[in-house]
This record gives C-alpha cells, sequence and structure tokens, in this order.
C-alpha cells in the first residue's frame, strides 16, 4: 500500500510531497516524490512516526472521573485506548502507582493497580494500540514491593520508575506549599493536612527502604526492563539514581540535575503539557527551558496526551534541528530509551506506526495508523470510503 504526497518528518529531515509504502505492517520503501495510483494521498499533509508516550497518568480519569465514582477497568482501558489513538499515540506505557497510601485513594491503592496491570495484559491483544505497563514504585511504601514483585516475576510490567514523593524534596520541596494543596485536596484543615505530611515524612525513616529497593531494581534488571528516576532534584540524586542502574531521568525538578542526568548519558523525559503550557505544574523545571539548553530529549503525555502535537511544535521552535529533532522526543528518542528498537521512525523497516497531522492555528491530527492499518480516522482522507468499499 502507497501513502503518497505527504510531507514526511523523516529522522533528519523533513520532506515535501513524499511517499510511503507499507508491507506486512512495516514500513518497505519510502520516496521524495508523489506516486501514481497511490491507496492514500495525503494532500501534502504531515506524516511522522506514531507517539510512543512512556509515561501516561490517564487511566486514573477514566476508572474514577469523579471522586467516589468507580468505573469497571475494563471499561476504562477501553475508553483510553480510544482516546490515545485519536491523540496520535501507537505505544503507552500507562503509568501506575505502587503506594499503599495515597492522596489519590482509590485509583492508587494496591488493589486497584494490579488490577489495572492484569486488565492491560489481559486485553493488550485486542486493544487499538500497543498498551504496555509502566509501574512507578514509591520507595517509602516498602509494604507496596511485595505485589510490584510478583507482578514483575510473572513477566508483566514492562518499565519501571522509581519515585520518592517525600515531602521536603523533589517535586513537594516547599513543604509550606505542598500542606495547603494537601488540605486542599482532601477538604481537610491545615492542621490535619500538616499531621498527615509529617507522617509521610517519618515513612523515609524505614529501615526496610534501602534493601526493598535493591530488590525491586535488581529484578527489573532480570527481567531486561528500562529503570527510571523521577523528579530528580540534584546532582547528588542524579549520581545516587545512575549508581543504581536508571537510564532515564523523569521530570527532572532543576536545571543542575537535568545538566547532570544528561552529562552521564540518561534519557531526560519532561510533559508535553509542560512544554505546551511552557511551565511546570509544580513550579519546577520548564520543558522549554530544558529544551533551550540542549537538555531534554524525551516528551510524555504525562496527564494530557493531546498536547503531544502542540507541545512538539513549541519545541519545533527553539531546538536546534526543528522539527524532526522535536518530533524524536515524542517518536524515537522515547522507543530508543525503552528499548524498542522497532518503532519510532518512518523509515524502512521500522513498523508503520504513523499519524497525520493537518497543521493550522489549531494541529489537528486526522488519522493514526498502527501496523499500517488505521485505528483513528476524522474522515478527512477521503480514499477511506474506496478502502472500505
Amino acid at each position: 500500500m502507497w501513502l503518497s504526497n505527504f510531507t514526511l518528518v523523516l529522522p533528519d529531515e523533513v520532506v515535501s510531497e513524499g511517499s510511503v509504502r507499507v508491507e506486512d505492517g512495516a514500513i518497505a520503501e519510502i520516496r521524495q516524490e508523489p506516486v501514481p495510483n497511490a491507496v492514500i494521498d495525503g494532500g501534502g499533509r504531515l506524516l511522522m512516526p506514531g507517539f510512543v508516550d512512556l509515561h501516561g497518568d490517564m487511566i486514573e480519569r477514566e476508572i474514577a472521573p469523579r471522586p467516589n465514582a468507580h468505573m469497571p477497568i475494563d471499561f476504562g482501558i477501553h475508553e483510553l485506548d480510544k482516546k490515545l489513538a485519536a491523540a496520535g499515540v501507537t505505544t503507552a506505557f500507562a503509568a501506575v502507582s505502587f503506594a499503599t497510601e495515597s492522596v489519590y485513594g482509590h485509583v492508587r491503592s494496591l488493589e486497584t493497580t494490579s488490577a489495572v496491570i492484569e486488565g492491560i495484559n489481559t486485553l493488550r491483544d485486542n486493544l487499538l494500540i500497543d498498551h504496555r505497563v509502566h509501574a512507578r514504585y514509591e520507595i517509602t511504601n516498602v509494604g507496596a514491593a511485595p505485589a510490584l514483585e510478583r507482578l514483575l516475576e510473572a513477566g508483566q510490567v514492562d518499565m519501571v520508575s522509581l519515585t520518592d514523593h517525600t515531602p521536603g524534596q523533589g517535586q513537594y520541596n516547599d513543604i509550606k506549599s505542598y500542606i495547603l494543596s494537601i488540605s486542599e485536596r482532601r477538604a481537610v484543615s491545615e492542621e490535619m493536612a500538616a499531621e498527615i505530611v509529617a507522617q509521610r515524612i517519618a515513612m523515609r525513616d524505614n529501615p526496610e527502604i534501602d534493601a526493598k529497593l535493591k530488590h525491586v531494581v535488581a529484578l527489573a534488571k532480570e527481567h531486561g526492563l528500562s529503570l527510571a528516576s523521577h523528579d530528580d532534584d540534584s546532582v547528588e540524586k542524579v549520581a545516587e539514581m545512575f549508581d543504581l542502574g536508571v537510564t532515564i531521568s523523569e521530570f527532572p525538578v532543576t536545571l543542575p540535575a537535568a545538566e547532570e542526568a544528561r552529562r552521564r548519558g540518561l534519557w531526560t523525559l519532561m510533559g508535553a503539557p509542560n512544554a505546551l503550557r511552557g511551565k511546570s505544574m509544580s513550579g519546577n523545571l520548564s520543558a522549554l527551558d530544558a529544551a533551550k539548553a540542549g537538555l531534554l530529549t524525551v516528551i510524555a503525555a504525562d496527564y494530557h496526551p493531546a498536547a503531544f502535537v502542540p507541545g512538539i511544535f513549541k519545541l519545533a521552535e527553539m531546538v536546534e534541528g526543528g522539527l524532526p529533532v522535536a518530533v524524536a522526543m515524542a517518536t524515537s528518542n522515547a522507543a530508543r530509551s525503552a528499548g524498542l528498537m522497532d518503532r519510532g521512525a518512518i523509515a524502512v523497516g521500522q513498523r508503520a506506526d504513523m499519524v497525520v497531522i493537518e497543521p493550522g492555528d489549531v494541529h489537528r491530527i486526522r488519522a493514526t495508523f498502527r501496523g499500517g492499518q488505521f485505528v483513528y480516522s476524522d474522515g478527512t482522507l477521503h480514499p477511506l470510503q474506496a478502502l472500505a468499499a
């Protein structure tokens, strides 16, 4: 099948009026010119690789769209699947949290997290896009380690990140602000919120933390999984994580932490919403500032997959190399950092996971392909009717 007359975003250049031939779910040929009698005419629209999202929190909103409004997990996975396909995501790592105590309550309980992971693995072959599991291990919650270890042993996890949300460091460096946040989110008094925060800080003194952490890390390595750290806030924290075997620094909080991560050869991941908005929700390092400094290598959906496309175009305006470099952050760089070598680029031999984008004041996704098959279309590409006939 030929897709002709597209503006191709290739790894190192953008080619106008290019064409891609797909065979058996893979890219078989690329031409820098239109071809006659193509099945699909792109009309000059952009053709990019499908997005590879390493960190998406969206499943939580699908299974609990409002507090105490719990939806069936299988239903939530299917709904998220459709939304991700429409956002151009073709490979998605659901970032589910292993926590024995969480401000998010039900959706981040051990029971729910385990059920979500099992649901993704059960449904995987019948979903529109390629869903995988990113297990977030909160290192202070040692009670969560056995559940995660069982799932790792069973091959149910595809990536592990090490998180530490202890107030006073990382993402929650400002304890006073964090107390106010807890008070507002849980609708409790500031005094009660302060007590909750004090209990969280006390959890960091558990003598089992290091042993459990090392065991989880050893299991992840044994199964060949990528390891990420989360909210690195200092050179020292990056060095500590690097020594554990981490290869991805997720959401570095400060510029020095991002600089150290890159100096050590780590991938640096930040949120596409951060890039789109130009700032972090928590007042931490801006993805745009990291990109300007040449320190940003991967972007993820975080909590809003629709931010991928506008985030990419915003980054393209400021990074050396323009659009191909910005696109790589959401595609090939993300794939390679997770050990996926078969996707993420419009190149011969790669999976035909691609997204069609019409640039404009609002960049519109017109279609998404997984393995050369439509998994989303808004009907703009007129040969669709002929294909269905």
